[in-house]
């Protein structure tokens, strides 16, 4: 006899369909979430970049970032190179700030880079100095630090000097160039002229040019494009020290020099009338009858734009000093030089009768004792004597006291090394 199941006879109601919905959709959200338990150390296993997890507290990041930092500095040693300069550079960190320094405590500056690895100074290491590089330093985990060495260069073979005008503190005419002379011969023309500075308080166009001075010596004048302005202020720096000049040896330091435009003179002589004319701001002052040199042979004078050098008062003036032999050997009174070949303005009573009338002098602008004693304390070192006249010597030269004016502005920035 077959068994019967408890649930024999019993009736079965039919499930709602929304009951039989709901538990479909929670079926089928185990299973995602089962499914996505299931992937996720399957993604993790998959990813080659992923970084261990650093437990709390560690410093491991900050030990590798404090490594100590190598600083490198150049020239180095004991007998280093001058002419040459100073490269602080930071390897592992960066540099905060460098100080150069000689044994006398002046300073090279530089400039440090913008990711502060390397600073270099803006001025060259000088011979036979010794140098202390003091750099502050800081590692990519921000701990500071400071390192210190020290270096010195090779004293130099041969010393260049320089002669300067015009001098300190003094007010000069507004023909005036800035002149340096060197005391020994300069080949590396360029890299000198870079040095040197000229700064103005009216804005003024100038340039360098070089030239071989009546001395033989080399030499470099900057000088406006125009007369300069009065009242103008000039500062003229050159920062030569650590320079070589080439064969002429090293320069072992700077110069400068400060000097103020006075008031607009300029002194018209007329050869061929045996006048001249002081101007002052254009106006004519007064009108002095003058005799210049004598005309057809070496005693004639010069023509052009001579620039009045300095004041020389009474002094002995020899003739066989400007090669004329025997020609003349005297004292003579308010003495104001034009050029170095001997071309004077001066008293000479001694050709009176010749004053105004005629060219007699032996090359020099004469005139009589009173108009020389006036003139003498009008002008100044600077302001220009333009002379004209059919009978000359010809031109006065650049290198023959102050002749630049007689080139034109092109011919002058011809002259600069840095053209």
């Amino acid at each position: 006899m077959r068994g019967r199941s408890p649930l024999a006879g019993q009736r079965f109601l039919p499930v709602p369909e929304v009951l039989l919905n709901r538990s479909r959709a929670r079926v089928r959200r185990s299973v995602r979430l089962a499914a996505a338990a299931l992937l996720v150390p399957l993604v993790a296993a998959c990813s080659s970049n992923a970084a261990p997890p650093v437990a709390a507290g560690s410093d491991t990041a900050g030990k590798n970032e404090d490594r100590p930092l190598h600083v490198t500095v150049t020239p180095t040693g004991r007998q280093a190179a001058a002419g040459k300069p100073v490269t602080v550079t930071a390897a592992g960190g960066r540099l905060t700030a460098v100080t150069v320094t000689d044994a006398k405590g002046r300073e090279l500056t530089g400039d440090l880079s913008a990711d502060g690895r390397t600073w270099v100074s803006g001025r060259k290491a000088a011979p036979g100095t010794a140098y202390t590089v003091t750099a502050a330093t800081r590692t990519p985990g921000g701990t500071a630090g400071t390192s210190r060495s020290s270096f010195a260069t090779v004293p130099a073979g041969a010393v260049n000097k320089v002669d300067w005008r015009p001098g300190a503190g003094t007010t000069v005419g507004v023909a005036q160039p800035v002149s340096l002379v060197f005391d020994r011969p300069v080949r590396n023309r360029a890299e000198v002229e870079r040095q040197l500075k000229v700064t103005t308080s009216h804005p003024t166009e100038g340039s360098w040019g070089w030239m071989r001075d009546w001395s033989g010596k080399d030499r470099v004048d900057w000088r406006p494009k125009e007369y300069w302005k009065p009242g103008t202020e000039v500062t003229v720096k050159a920062e030569l020290n650590g320079t070589d000049s080439g064969a002429g040896g090293w320069f072992v330091r700077d110069y400068t020099t400060r000097f103020t435009v006075g008031a607009r003179q300029v002194v018209e002589v007329d050869l061929d009338d045996h006048h001249l004319t002081l101007l002052r701001d254009g106006r004519s002052v007064r009108r002095i009858p003058v005799s210049g040199g004598t005309p057809g042979g070496e005693k004639r004078s010069w023509r052009g734009t001579a620039v009045l050098m300095s004041k020389e008062g009474t002094i002995n003036m020899n003739s066989e000093t400007v090669g004329l032999r025997d020609a003349y050997d005297k004292m003579v009174d308010y003495s104001m030089r034009l050029t170095w070949s001997g071309m004077y303005a001066h008293a000479a009573p001694w050709n009176a009768a010749n004053l105004g009338k005629a060219n007699r002098s032996s090359g020099c602008i004469g005139m009589s004792d009173a108009d020389a004693a006036w003139f003498y304390g009008q002008v100044r070192p600077g302001d220009p004597f333009e002379i004209t006249g059919k009978d000359t010597k010809g031109v006065v030269a650049p290198g023959n006291g102050f002749g630049q004016w007689n080139l034109s502005w092109a011919d002058w920035q011809r002259l600069s090394a840095l053209r």
